[in-house]
């Protein structure tokens, strides 16, 4: 876990006073949460701050659910970007902040909807410095639970 990193951008900033939910998630997860006032796609000081062997942005991978704070800060900073669904939904997800919902919700709807406009922006991909691209290094995308089988087996 100690190369892994939750950057929030409300655990762990200046909107969480006293380090509360940061110290919070950290204690369920025994995943750190950075500390860091500027809020995504700002704050990548504190990201390598946090992780003192990478010597650059691009041997990190952010993983998160919005694209225009988690994917973008990534992109931003040449980093590994993986876009995923909310961690929690239903009433797990009572609490999350509604305007962040809703922009979510925009996002996806732009960039996933079969319109001219999201194939167009889906259709370029940019490279990476580290990741030689899907020929040479296959991301593989599993749908069902089932077909995960032993993690071992990874």
């Amino acid at each position: 876990q100690k190369n892994v990193a939750i950057l929030s951008n409300s655990a762990g900033t200046d909107d969480d006073p006293g380090f509360v939910d940061g110290a919070e998630i950290e204690e369920a997860l025994g995943i750190a949460v950075i500390k860091h006032s500027e809020k995504k796609p700002g704050g990548l000081g504190e990201v390598m701050a946090h992780f003192p062997n990478v010597e650059e942005p691009s041997e990190l991978c952010m993983v998160g659910d919005r694209l225009l704070t988690d994917i973008v800060f990534g992109n931003l900073h040449g980093m590994l970007t993986v876009h995923v669904l909310p961690l929690c939904t239903g009433e797990e997800n009572s609490k999350d902040n509604k305007v962040a919902k809703v922009v979510r919700a925009a996002e996806n709807k732009f960039m996933y909807a079969d319109w001219w406009g999201g194939r167009k922006t889906r259709s370029y991909t940019l490279g990476h410095k580290v990741w030689k691209g899907e020929e040479e290094c296959p991301l593989i995308l599993v749908e069902k639970k089932e077909e995960i089988g032993n993690v071992g087996e990874l």
